[in-house]
């Protein structure tokens, strides 16, 4: 059984969504706040992630923050009684995975779970065997682990900022459009929006450029989307 993290402050829907979650196949593990997430993530290694953005002490979107600074890449769904495009930016800026508004129902939880976790076991956000070592500059992504490391040194990504940074190496130089990219990265299954994207460059950028503001690598095709450009036509490596 997958197990499921469910930290939001609400007694009543605890338990109907431990109960829903239960009869769907789900061992879920319930919290009240965040004072011992980091406790129950050691000890019951759960598979996702379920966290409420209004919560007493820290909220949602700092303890997605906090959790995705440290390296920790479990999947993630933000939940909130705020549905604005804005807030759901936030929230996948802070390295949400998805993002559902309150009242919501517990059919579409169950399948934005299952969507996320589909794209967390193929590619393009799964580790690619035959995908190679790329170098640029002094980068090297070893699509095979998924390991992104500078001078020998590992910088962690999210399972989301792999697949896009993936996709886009796989087509080098060809400019991609965002819905491309949202097929690629997220699923044609999924209901995304183009936001998301630009979200995610951004934290790429800010990982990989010396300035994020004038990219080398991550470029923007403007009217159009993005593309990977490497430091030369050697730059890819098998």
């Amino acid at each position: 059984m997958k197990k499921i993290l469910l930290v939001d402050d609400d007694p009543e829907l605890r338990q109907l969504l431990a109960t829903y979650l239960g009869r769907q196949g789900f061992d879920t593990l319930l919290l009240p706040d965040t004072r011992q997430l980091d406790a129950y993530l050691e000890r019951f290694q759960p598979h996702f992630l379920i966290l409420d953005l209004m919560l007493p002490g820290e909220d949602g979107l700092a303890a997605c923050r906090r959790l995705r600074a440290r390296g920790e890449t479990i999947p993630v769904i933000m939940l909130t009684a705020r549905d604005e495009p804005a807030d759901r930016v936030i929230g996948l800026g802070m390295g949400a995975d998805d993002y559902l508004g309150k009242p919501f129902d517990p059919r579409e939880l169950v399948a934005r779970i299952e969507a996320v976790l589909r794209r967390g076991a193929q590619p393009p956000s799964a580790p690619d065997p035959k995908g190679g070592v790329i170098h640029f500059g002094s980068w090297k992504l070893d699509r095979g682990t998924r390991q992104l490391t500078r001078d020998g040194k590992a910088v962690t990504l999210t399972s989301g900022e792999f697949a896009l940074l993936n996709a886009l190496v796989a087509n080098a130089n060809r400019p991609m459009k965002r819905e491309r990219l949202l097929e690629l990265t997220r699923g044609e299954e999924n209901e995304s929006f183009d936001r998301a994207i630009d979200v995610q460059m951004h934290r790429l950028r800010r990982l990989i450029e010396d300035d994020p503001a004038h990219p080398r690598y991550l470029q923007t095709v403007w009217g159009h989307g993005y593309v990977f450009v490497p430091c030369s036509e050697k730059g890819l490596e098998e």
